[in-house]
């Protein structure tokens, strides 16, 4: 082959973080499928019963005021159906106004997918919702895994992984994803401090959100990157010397 037409070599600084990538993912799915193969089988566990109680007082009652108590149910009302439906069609309305149209289409696509896969993990592993405490919302679908962390982690997280390109800053990045994370953090706690959700289901959702986020972002950089490479490089005609 040709010195001129060699492939430069891929950068072996970027092996290591690879393999801590792979290894984070395998981690998770394998964490995540424990999880649902144990609640499947009808098993419980200990800390989720720990951490629910360490939340309420004696009287059931939750450990903050009416005013924290409210706050936490406006937290929660973010990883909401209508309001994360209300952000991705925003999203991909203004990514679609911009003229990144396939992008925004992915991003509907990735968000709509995620949900609906959740809904059918939520059917197929059918584990009720807690009766340990009494609920301080009205919730009537299966727990496992938590809709809300789960949706909010595929929405905020892929808003996120999409604004990475766009900043050329490494604190913007940082914040962006930092703040995403957060945010999908909080949704999550505020799931077990309304009795809504065990612990687990909280935590089997952020898995599954994360995972699928993740997912999709690299399909997106697949696509999307493939077809901004050819238009920086297009076919040539004629032979080569």
């Amino acid at each position: 082959m040709s010195p001129a037409f060699r492939p430069e070599p891929r950068p072996r600084h970027r092996q290591p973080w690879r393999i801590v990538g792979v290894a984070a993912i395998v981690g998770a799915l394998s964490l995540l499928f424990v999880l649902a193969r144990r609640v499947a089988r009808g098993d419980s566990f200990a800390l989720d019963q720990r951490l629910l109680l360490a939340l309420r007082g004696i009287d059931g009652a939750p450990v903050g005021s009416e005013r924290f108590t409210s706050m936490v149910r406006d937290v929660t009302a973010l990883g909401s159906t209508t309001v994360l439906t209300i952000v991705v069609a925003f999203a991909a309305l203004l990514l679609a106004s911009a003229g990144r149209w396939r992008t925004g289409a992915l991003v509907a696509i990735a968000c709509a997918g995620g949900s609906w896969a959740n809904m059918l993990f939520k059917q197929a592993v059918a584990r009720t919702r807690p009766d340990l405490v009494p609920h301080l919302m009205a919730e009537t679908s299966n727990s496992f895994p938590s809709g809300h962390a789960a949706n909010s982690a595929i929405v905020y997280l892929t808003l996120a992984t999409l604004a990475w390109p766009l900043l050329r800053h490494p604190a913007a990045r940082g914040f962006a994803v930092a703040a995403a994370a957060l945010l999908v953090v909080a949704i999550g706690v505020s799931r077990v401090y309304l009795g809504v959700h065990w612990p687990s289901d909280v935590l089997a959702g952020w898995l599954f959100g994360a995972l699928w986020a993740l997912g999709w972002w690299r399909i997106e950089r697949r696509v999307l990157g493939e077809r901004r490479g050819r238009r920086r490089c297009p076919a040539t005609t004629g032979s080569a010397g």
